[in-house]
């Protein structure tokens, strides 16, 4: 788990160094360990090193083989870099290190872009190609490791989060606004390759891209999700699928309990995070097995914390168990770092609940567990059976979903930003898709191959990385996600949701956790602005200085007449959304 930036120039000019250097320094809370570079002529790769599952300097990035004419950069871990080095072993390969870097770098030596299916785990890498000149820059199936890029006529430069890109220099801090109209309705979802700032964009998750030192480019999408059951499965029955899901979850809990000494679960007391502990305590977790709660305080009659669980499943496997709770007044302290740590603004108020949860996680482990992405792949959303009913599925999605109509939109920011409704025609376009039939289908492959990727995962990964924490992700081993999209969604959608899975779980942890009612991360004070929040938020919305020309101020005051009444269809604060983009801005320099 690590920091990763570089520059590829196309205009005969040596790469940068410097400001490869800037990108790569701001990036230290993702590698607080070490630190490396490597120039070679028109490119210059940086790294920041967080040791996990080979702590020998032998490691260390950029990692360069000579002899093969290769070097690289490298965030992520492979689970399977054992049996991919006995491979490589086979057919000749030496290796001067331990760990899954070497693996990675060899492996694209032996197969090319062939190695990205063979590889079970979460990346982002460059390779650059000494003597062919060409960059390879590849991404995760489910984007759970990020990778941002800043194109310009000369140069092409890479980075783990957005703001490091800014340190580089040379990128005006404009918004883009087809970016703006997602965040503003999508939920704060931006669907790569679009970000918040123009001239920024995502590498868009399961794809690769080549580029040379001239600058052409080729980009290619290596996996996507395939719905509906297979041949040989279409016989199955409720039991069967039952079975697959827990042996599948259980090969991917074991395998990412692997190199992890001090092990940590995220655990909120509902049904996912709970049936991990469960499932890591199987694969042999030991006594040291630590569970980290938080909670905050209760507003709007809404309750602040979910201990009443967390604490259950605790108590039944006898984990080292940590409460942490929150009151309002650090939540207000904690807020702007939060978002700085942020790559792009995120409207979730359990940002902050993440942040300061990874900040007490990391004091007593580096790895922590987290069940992020088994609602969007197993139908734990209340729009599901919305959708699957509907007659017009695209419109049921959208009323569910989106934040606010086009034309609630155009109402709330001033006309310069309105130029169309690019979130209500992404989703259309997707759902006119091939590669899932049934309309509910097409609703998980939106949310587990987009929503998934640009809010829950990114949020994790952001908020943990910002303690230099490795989070992983069990529900989003690509077996577990091409296993769910092969279930029908009949064994899905009964039950609330998730209906195969809590049934599967009840094999493992106590019903107690599956037949409550479902939960959330919850930070009420961040929902039910009162108080000091709300006084802060329009001082935040009200500041002259603060004015960007975003928001029309007729809106402003309708929204500030009613804060409690102003919520979005998920139930969240719209006033919170729109202070959440000026303080990121505010947060960048921007």
């Amino acid at each position: 788990m690590c920091g990763i930036a570089g520059e590829l120039r196309f205009d005969n000019q040596p790469a940068d160094l410097a400001a490869v250097e800037r990108i790569t320094q701001s990036l230290t809370a993702r590698g607080p360990d070490a630190c490396g570079f490597n120039s070679q002529g028109p490119l210059a790769l940086g790294h920041r090193r967080l040791k996990i599952m080979d702590l020998c300097e032998a490691s260390g990035q950029p990692m360069v083989d000579s002899a093969l004419g290769l070097s690289m950069v490298f965030n992520g871990a492979i689970y399977n870099y054992p049996e991919l080095r006995a491979e490589l072993e086979a057919l000749g390969y030496r290796f001067f290190s331990e760990g899954d870097t070497e693996v990675l770098l060899k492996g694209f030596h032996a197969w090319g872009e062939a190695l990205l299916p063979r590889l079970n785990g979460m990346f982002a890498f460059a390779i650059w190609q000494r003597d062919v000149q060409e960059l390879f820059i590849a991404r995760d199936r489910l984007g759970i490791k990020p990778l941002y890029l800043s194109r310009t006529g000369e140069r092409l430069r890479f980075a783990s989060t957005l703001p490091a890109l800014l340190k580089g220099g040379d990128i005006a801090g404009v918004l883009n606004p087809v970016a703006l109209n997602h965040y503003m309705s999508f939920h704060a979802v931006v669907p790569a390759p679009d970000t918040l700032i123009a001239g920024i964009e995502k590498l868009p998750p399961g794809t690769f891209m080549r580029v040379d030192a001239s600058g052409k480019t080729s980009q290619h999408r290596w996996w996507t999700l395939e719905f509906g059951a297979s041949e040989e499965e279409q016989g199955y029955s409720f039991e069967d699928w039952q079975e697959r899901t827990l042996t599948t979850l259980r090969e991917s809990v074991a395998l990412r309990h692997r190199a992890a000494v001090d092990v940590g679960v995220l655990l909120s007391g509902g049904v996912d995070s709970s049936l991990l502990v469960g499932l890591l305590r199987e694969a042999g977790a030991a006594d040291n097995l630590q569970t980290f709660s938080i909670g905050f305080q209760d507003a709007g009659g809404e309750r602040g914390d979910e201990f009443k669980y967390s604490d259950l499943i605790a108590q039944h496997y006898g984990t080292r168990h940590h409460q942490l709770r929150i009151q309002e007044k650090e939540i207000l302290e904690q807020l702007p770092a939060a978002f700085r740590a942020m790559s792009e603004p995120m409207v979730s108020h359990d940002c902050i609940a993440f942040y300061l949860l990874s900040r007490e996680v990391s004091k007593h482990c580096k790895v922590v567990q987290s069940g992020q992405g088994a609602d969007e792949l197993f139908a734990g959303y209340h729009w599901y059976p919305q959708v699957d009913g509907a007659e017009d599925p695209v419109e049921a999605y959208l009323n569910a979903f989106r934040d606010r109509s086009f034309e609630e939109y155009a109402d709330t920011v001033q006309r310069q930003w309105v130029k169309g409704d690019f979130s209500g025609d992404f989703v259309r376009q997707h759902f006119a898709q091939p590669g899932a039939d049934a309309a509910v289908d097409k609703a998980l492959r939106i949310d587990s191959t987009v929503m998934l990727v640009d809010d829950p995962v990114k949020r994790v990964d952001n908020m943990t990385m910002a303690w230099g924490l490795e989070a992983r992700v069990p529900f989003l081993d690509h077996n577990v996600a091409e296993l769910s999209a092969r279930i029908p969604a009949k064994y899905k959608l009964p039950d609330g949701g998730k209906y195969v899975l809590k049934e599967a779980a009840r094999k493992v942890i106590p019903a107690a956790v599956i037949d409550r009612p479902k939960g959330y991360f919850p930070v009420p004070g961040l929902k039910h602005l009162q108080g000091d929040t709300l006084n802060w938020v329009r001082e935040l919305l009200t500041d002259p200085s603060q004015d960007r020309g975003l928001y029309n101020p007729a809106m402003l005051d309708k929204l500030f007449n009613d804060p409690e009444g102003q919520l979005t269809p998920l139930r969240g604060s719209k006033l919170w959304q729109l202070a959440a983009v000026n303080l990121w801005l505010s947060e960048q320099g921007l």
